[in-house]
This record gives C-alpha cells, structure tokens and sequence, in this order.
C-alpha cells in the first residue's frame, strides 16, 4: 500500500470552506472542496492528526479504490479485487454504508448489500469463517460512494462521527451538533479572541455546548482526546506506535493549556431543568475549573464585572416552530439587543439563528452574516460588534454625535442620544427602546394607545378588566387585542393569499414591538396566537400543555381563562352584555346552558340567584373547567353539569327551564356525536327543541358567530323572535358589528 492516501472528510453543509482551511493547517494537501465534504492527499500521519484534531468534521475517509461501474454486478467485481487480507480478519465485523444512485443502483440498501457481498466471499476461508456484521461497533466501517458513474470505496478511520466528542450525554431538546457550535465560534473569531485572553458569555446555553468547545479551543485540546475507540483500532493496517505518538502530544499540549490560567467562561440558562445537565457535561469534559453556569433569564445575564474585560457574546436562539411563538422570540430578540447595549459594550457578538428577521429586531447591526446549516434548516450567522455606531435608534446622527458617543462610550456612559432627544442614564429601557420603533411600528403604537385611554374611561367606570382594546382598526395590521388584567392576549388573522408573507410578517413584528409599549405591559405577559377559519371543533383543540389558569373578574364574579393553550381562552369577551343581562334576569329561575363551553353564563345565572342550573358540552375538558368556575365562586349545589351532544341530549331530556341560552359552534363534528352539526342547516331544529323545553312565561337567548347566518323566517310564526344583537355589544366591539349576532324568543 502506498505511503500517501487519497482522504475524504464530511462535514455538516456549509462548513466546507472552513474545514477545508482546518485541514491543510492539520497537513492534507492539495485540498479541494465538496458539498458536505473535501478532498485532498496526506499520509496516514495526518489521518490520524485529522481524526484527534478537526472540531468540523463529520468523518475521515481514507480511500482504497476508485472503480467505474455500469451496473450491480461491476460493483461486485471491482470490490472483490480489493485485497481484504490486509484490513480485516475473516472472523472480523464490519458494516458497510453506501451513499449515491445510478448504474443500476438506486437503492443503497441494495448497494451496501453487494458491498458486503463482495468482502465476505473475498475473507471467507475453507474452513467457513467470514466476517460477520455489527452496525454498532465494527472493527471495519466501509464506505462506498457512488458519484457519476465511479464507485469510491473508503475505509471510515473515524468510527462514530466525529462531532460526537463523548461529553454530552445529556441534551437539550434542539441542541447544535459539537462540530457546527465549533464552526461558529471560529467564523465568530473566537480563536483570536481567546488568544489575547478575552472572555465568553452565553446567555441561552442550554446543556454547555458552546461553552465546551469553546473552552476546549482556548485550553488547546484536541475534541477527539477522550475517544477510546477508532475506526482503525481493529484496522490491519493501523500503525499503533504512530497512532500513540500522536496522541502523547496532544495529551501534553492539554496539559500544557489547562495548567494556564483559565479564561472567563460563562453560561446563562432560562430553564432550571438544563443547569445540572450542563454542568455534568462540563465536568465530563474536564472544564469544570474554567466555566461555570447559571440560571437566568437573557435580560439578567452579566458579563464580567471588570469593566476593562470583553469577549465574544454568542448564542443560539430557539427558532419557534410553533405558531404563537412569535411574540415571545421578538422579545427575547429584543431582550439580547438590550442586554448587548446595556452591559456588554466593545465586546463581539455571535448570534446564530434560523429567523434572520428577528436578528433585525435586536436594535443593533451585524457587520458580517454567514450562511450556515443546522441539519436541513438554513441558519444565518450574524456577527456584532457592540460599539454605538451599530446601534439601530431611529434617527439619523451627524459625525460630531457619533463621535460624542464613542467618546462617552469610552467613559463608561451609555445610550447617548436618541431621537436627537438626551436620554438621560437613569432612564428606563422601554423609553429607550420606543425611539426604535419603525415608522409603522409607532403608528400601531399611537393607535393602541389612543384605544387605551377612550376604552380605558369606559372599562374604569363599568369595572371591566377584561376587553378588546383592538381589532384589526387597521387593515394592514389585522391583528384582535384583548386584555386580561396585567396580560395581553394577541390573535392575528391569517394575511390573505395576495399579501406577500414577508411583510406580512414583517407588519407583525412591528406590532408586537409596538404593544408592550403602548399598553405598559411586561413583554413576557404577551401571548400571540394565529385565528384561521376554522372547521370542526378544531377552536377548541389544545395547542399548547403550559396549564396555566388567569383568574380575572366580571360582574361579581371570578372567571378562570387559559391564554396559552387553545385558540380561545375561555371567555368570550363579546358575550359580556348577555351574560350580565342573565345574570339580572336569572334570580329563581331555572337555567339552561347549551354549548355551555365553561359555563362562564352559569356563573352569572348562579350569582344572580338562579333556583337552579344545567349546563350541557359535549367536552370533558370544558366540563372540568366550568366545574372549577362554578367552584371558585362557592357554586357547587343545585349546578349541574351534563356531558354529551346537545341535540341528542334535548331531544331526551323531559325538565322545563324558564331561562335558556344557546351560543352553539357554527360547525362541529366528534367521535362521541351521531353526525355533523352545522348551524345554518341544524338551528331551527336545536331551537324547537329547546322551545318545547322553555316554561311559560320564560325566555330564550340565542347567538352565534357565523357571519353569513341568516334566522329562518318560519320561526317567527312559532315564536315571538326579536333581534337584539345591537343591545349586546359593548363598546369594545362597537367597531366590529358582526363578532355576534342574538336573539331574544318566547312562547306566543
């Protein structure tokens, strides 16, 4: 065999270029870049030097031979003449993996089966020994490539991947692969900044990755040291004396780094659930003396107290693959900008994320962007540095105020001037941050607000803390506000096929900048949801497990709503005047509740002295949650609670009620109803039905939400029908006429 081999190295895509400088600086030669891979010559000694000490890396091939082929049986052949002796024992494992397609071949699990063929019938003896297959732990690891017509055969020297450095035993839910969070830090400059002794933050660390690499760049040490087994440990071919020279260096270059005094390595992590996870990662990799981490929130994390100190800030925000999540990444967006500008100015930030457009939000411009990828997800690597003249503030500055900064800057002052107004240093973060608000931004802004001091009177004097102070006034801002004491609940309407999501998106973002400002709320109490059309009872379906229940106040009594897990939230806000109206009419009565949901009208009727109430859903989780409301205003006798279809239900039920009301779904269908209801098709029937079950002299109240609705006429022959959908707004649904419409019925 020769001295010099033909070595392929793969890498996560995007990271050829670095890698490829990575490896001529390790030796390979002749380098040439691939998609996901690079090329080049070297002797075994760089192989091995490869495998200790590349932090991008994926695998190191070591070629054996290049073959053309046609079809299966060319691949076959042109295996076989590979003399097998010389790598692997006859009662040896291996395991054989095989990428590409053509020739005759497009399935690899076909092609890796061949493969495998042509080296047993090569190793299998007289006596009937052959090498057996282990996927796991093979002492052979073969890899074919097949590319245009020409078989590449390779034996993997690496064994597992390479990112897999062996301290990470316990993860996140989304963690970046070692390799690419390596990646980062170098195209951040990391390497240069650890070298003139800076320092490293990251204020979203999750389980320590970047720490950890980071750490093991600045202490010198190869991220493959600790691996016991190779892909060459059981190779015939491996040169162990080799092999251990190589590996003594590195032992003693670690030594060497880690008897230096550390560097300042901190990381920051929201969820308790990730700190001892990470810190036992830490202490398996041997870094326990030169990083530590800490619970807390983004805008809490500190960098390090001399004032003198910088470094590198880097982090990998979560990407929200949820709708919803938008509100809460714009803030921590916003949030990480802040805590740059405030705490961390001359130092260097990494921010690598795959939402570029909230790294706009930040208030502060990236000088470089670099592509990247996490897995099959396109990412962007945005590199900061955290001086004034990046900052984004909104007004335009002349060369004699950007020079003042920079000055003040040096003197340990911060935030200059914005807005051409002074902001003194005592001023609170949020007057900072308003002068950042696009142009559209701040209108949405002055809209919001202006709502807020007309609803605001209204709310006060009628003692409401739960109402709609916005719905879509502006088109290009279709978004419904409502608030929930100290929270804001946002739904956005789905933008029309004709809006181009970008800015749709983007007219997003600037509403959720603008709304913490304009209603003087905590970011963090902003939830965001999507309302689309909706079919079924797919409202009603959970979108998130958080559990967590608000108790607000309406007409004497205490409500619970859920802002976080379903599209609504518990409370239909546009009911509000029917169920005062209820809870007035309701005293010694006999009340009803079809479609109850959670029962919030039966609350009102038991507060207003009902003689007693029913309430029907067909929902088990409803049902517990009206059980609750009931309980939390001391309303558990003479409250009773019926699970099943309502029409099934009526059409059984043989009790009279002097007070009805109906706000059924305009469309719904489940496993535990006998068909479909729809309330355009199916509403004269539930209301015959509930009439034959109204007392004399009661009254029946019925509404709903479908736009296009229209009352059968033949029910005013039967009944006495007045519409009262005018008398049931309120003004926080005055602009929006058709969130409900309701009726009034009677016996004739």
């Amino acid at each position: 065999m020769s001295d010099r081999y033909e070595l392929f190295l793969t890498c996560p895509k995007g990271l050829e270029g670095l890698l490829a400088e990575e490896a001529t600086g390790l030796g390979l030669e002749e380098t040439r870049e691939h998609t996901s891979a690079i090329r080049g010559f070297a002797e075994l000694e760089t192989a091995y030097r490869l495998c200790l000490w590349s932090r991008l890396a994926n695998r190191v091939l070591l070629v054996l031979k290049r073959f053309p082929m046609s079809n299966a049986d060319d691949l076959y052949q042109g295996v076989l003449e590979v003399d097998w002796a010389e790598h692997l024992e006859p009662t040896g494992s291996l395991a054989v993996e095989f990428s590409g397609n053509g020739s005759g071949i497009d399935n690899t699990h076909f092609g890796a089966l061949k493969v495998k063929d042509a080296i047993v019938d090569k190793l299998r003896t007289a006596t009937g020994d052959r090498p057996s297959i282990d996927k796991m732990n093979p002492d052979l690891r073969i890899h074919l490539r097949l590319d245009r017509g020409e078989a590449i055969l390779s034996l993997d020297l690496s064994g597992h991947s390479l990112h897999q450095r062996g301290y990470r035993l316990q993860q996140g839910a989304a963690p970046l692969k070692e390799n690419l969070a390596a990646a980062i830090l170098i195209r951040a400059g990391w390497p240069r900044i650890a070298a003139a002794g800076g320092a490293l933050a990251d204020p979203m660390c999750g389980v320590g990755t970047f720490l950890v690499e980071a750490a093991m760049i600045a202490a010198d040490i190869a991220p493959n040291l600790k691996r016991e087994r190779w892909g060459f440990s059981a190779w015939l071919g491996h040169v162990p004396a080799l092999w251990k020279k190589l590996h003594a260096e590195a032992l003693a270059r670690a030594e060497a780094g880690l008897a230096k005094p550390p560097l300042w390595i901190r990381g920051y992590e929201a969820d308790p659930r990730l700190i001892q996870p990470g810190r036992n990662n830490i202490e398996r990799a041997g870094l326990s003396n030169w990083i530590k981490v800490y619970q807390g929130e983004v805008a809490t994390f500190e960098p390090r107290p001399d004032q003198n100190q910088t470094g590198l800030v880097v982090c990998n925000p979560p990407y929200g693959e949820r709708l919803g999540d938008e509100a809460s990444l714009l803030y921590l967006y916003q949030n990480l900008g802040e805590r740059l500008r405030q705490a961390c100015m001359n130092w260097e930030a990494a921010v690598f994320t795959g939402a570029p457009d909230l790294g706009k939000r930040m208030g502060i411009r990236s000088h470089k962007q670099y592509a990247f990828w996490n897995g099959a997800l396109p990412c962007k690597l945005l590199l900061i540095k955290v001086q004034p003249e990046q900052f984004v503030t909104g007004e335009r500055r002349t060369p004699e105020q950007r020079e003042r900064e920079r000055e003040q800057a040096a003197l340990g002052q911060s935030e200059p001037e914005v807005d051409n107004k002074k902001v003194e240093s005592n001023q609170a973060p949020a007057q900072i941050e308003q002068a950042r608000l696009s142009e559209g931004g701040q209108m949405f802004a002055n809209r919001l607000q202006k709502n807020l001091k007309l609803l605001g009177k209204w709310a006060r004097r009628e003692g409401v803390n739960c109402y709609r102070v916005y719905d879509a006034d502006m088109p290009e801002y279709a978004l419904a506000i409502d608030l929930y004491h100290d929270w804001v609940h946002v739904q956005e309407y789905a933008p029309p096929r004709s809006i181009d999501p970008e800015k749709a998106q983007a007219r997003l973002f600037d509403a959720l900048a603008a709304i913490p400002q304009a209603l003087n709320v905590d970011k963090a109490k902003v939830i965001i949801k999507r309302r689309e059309r909706q079919s079924g009872t797919k409202q009603y379906e959970r979108q998130a497990t958080q559990g967590r229940f608000t108790e607000v106040s309406e007409g004497g009594v205490k409500l619970l709503v859920n802002l976080t897990d379903y599209l609504d939230t518990g409370l239909f806000l546009d009911h509000r005047p029917l169920r005062l109206r209820i809870q007035r009419e309701a005293a010694g009565k006999r009340f009803l509740n079809l479609y109850c949901y959670t029962a919030t009208a039966t609350v009102h009727a038991a507060k207003g002295g009902a003689r007693s109430t029913t309430s029907v859903d067909l929902s088990k989780t409803y049902l517990d949650w009206a059980r609750r409301n009931l309980s939390l205003n001391g309303f558990s006798d003479k409250n009773r609670l019926e699970q099943g279809d309502v029409m099934t239900w009526l059409a059984a039920d043989r009790e009279e009620y002097d007070l009805i009301f109906i706000d059924p779904p305009t469309f719904s269908n489940s496993k535990r109803m006998e068909g479909v209801f729809d309330v355009q098709r199916d509403h004269v029937e539930l209301l015959d039905l509930a009439m034959a079950r109204l007392a004399a002299g009661g009254v029946l109240y019925f509404s709903n939400n479908f736009r296009k609705f229209q009352l059968d006429e033949g029910l005013a022959a039967r009944y006495v029908v007045e519409e009262i959908s005018a008398t049931t707004l309120d003004p926080d649904f005055a602009r929006n006429s058709k969130i409900h419409r309701a009726w009034r019925l009677t016996a004739r």
